[in-house]
Formats: C-alpha cells, structure tokens, sequence
C-alpha cells in the first residue's frame, strides 16, 4: 500500500521536473531565436543558456527547426484563442451592429494588450512573430497552421460590417492590418529614429490607440471605391 502511493508521487515530481525544464529551454530559445533567427541558433546555444548538457536537447527535439515550432506553438495558441474569444465576445455583445472599427478593436487590442502585459517573455515572441510572417520557405506554414481559422473569423466580421464590399477588398485590407501589426511586433527602431525620439516602436500603449481607427478608416476606403473596369 506505501509503495502504491509512493508511485504517483514520483512520476508527478518527473513530470514536474519535465515541464520545468522544459519551459527554461523554450524560454532561452525564444528569447535567442527573436534576437538571432532560425538560422543564427544552435541546439547548443540553446543549452548553453539554459545551463544543460546540449544532449538534452537532442533527447527532447528531432531537429532546431522543431524546438523552433514548439516555442512558436506555445504561445500562438494562447494569442489566437484570446482573439478569437474577443470577436466572439464583441458580437455576441453588438448582435448585428457589427462595425469595423469594433471588430479591429477586438482584433488588435486583444494581442497589444498581451505583449503590454504579457512581460519580456511576450515581447520575444512578438519579434518572433513578426519573423515568421515574413519567411516564405517556412513561415507561411506555421501562421497557417496556427492563424487561419482567426483570420477568417475576423474576414467574416468585417463582411458583416460591410455588406457591400468586395471580397477581395476585406483580404486586402486584411494583408495591410496585418502588415503594420507585425511591423510593430518587430520593434524595428526605425520610427523611433525617423522622429528623433517623438514616436517608440515599443511604445505599444500609443500603438494601440491609434491602429485600430487608423486601419478601419483604411478599409471603409479601399471599399468604397471599384479598382476594376
């Protein structure tokens, strides 16, 4: 009987132990991997940082790329399922009402919200984002797997919210939403010296009470007009 009872015990400090270990290794590679790339880490650095032997790393991941995808995984799931309960919650609160600045709202306000609360730890995967968005030969893949169904449900919003427009005038506006939101999650700098200190790329408080509107009066125009005939 003391023998039965000691087993769980173990196996849950194993487990334990495992998760710890496991979230140092994600921690050390997020933060490397936003600074330096894919491609500028090694299994190494990681371990090296972490403070283990790098044939841990070989124990817990195949390859680089797959300890890449299961630190980008870790926190993607927790970002697109905040946003996709905001629009859920946004509609649910305005029927049908819908607007565009309300859906961008809940769209952009909800992950700014996570990278100004969310710590260092956030903030390295937003740069971590904005890297993989930008990376054809293997981003694409990734922000697929983890975004698409959001995206559409936000597509599917702001058709309630524009009725009339043009599909491909919702995705375009989309594409350029998107593009200025990982614009900021790369913390590039540039604005920062462009306005000799008036503006922070990390200033994500100014950030987000301007991109929502800024976005929606862009939208409403591009559907307001006909780029064809």
């Amino acid at each position: 009987m003391t023998t039965a009872t000691r087993k769980p015990v173990r196996r849950s400090r194993k487990a334990e132990q495992r998760a710890e270990t496991l979230e140092q290794i994600y921690d050390a590679a997020e933060e490397l991997f936003s600074q330096h790339g894919l491609h500028g880490v090694t299994l190494k650095d990681v371990a090296t940082k972490v403070g283990v032997h790098h044939t841990l790393l070989n124990y817990y991941f195949d390859d680089k790329k797959a300890l890449f995808d299961a630190v980008f995984a870790r926190r993607a799931v927790v970002t697109s399922e905040r946003r996709q309960r905001a629009l859920d919650e946004y509609e649910a609160a305005v029927g049908d009402a819908v607007t565009v600045e309300g859906a961008l709202h809940a769209f952009l306000d909800t992950d700014l919200d996570t990278y100004i609360e969310g710590g260092e730890g956030w903030q390295n995967y937003a740069k971590l984002g904005a890297q993989v968005s930008n990376t054809p030969e293997w981003g694409a893949e990734l922000m697929d797997e983890h975004f698409d169904p959001l995206i559409l449900r936000l597509i599917g919003l702001l058709k309630k919210a524009l009725p009339e427009a043009a599909e491909e005038d919702l995705f375009w506006g989309y594409h350029f939403t998107t593009g200025a939101l990982m614009l900021t999650l790369a913390r590039t700098g540039r604005i920062d010296k462009l306005s000799d200190g008036l503006c922070r790329s990390d200033d994500f408080p100014a950030i987000k009470a301007r991109m929502a509107d800024f976005m929606a009066a862009g939208i409403r125009e591009i559907c307001s007009r006909s780029y064809t005939g």
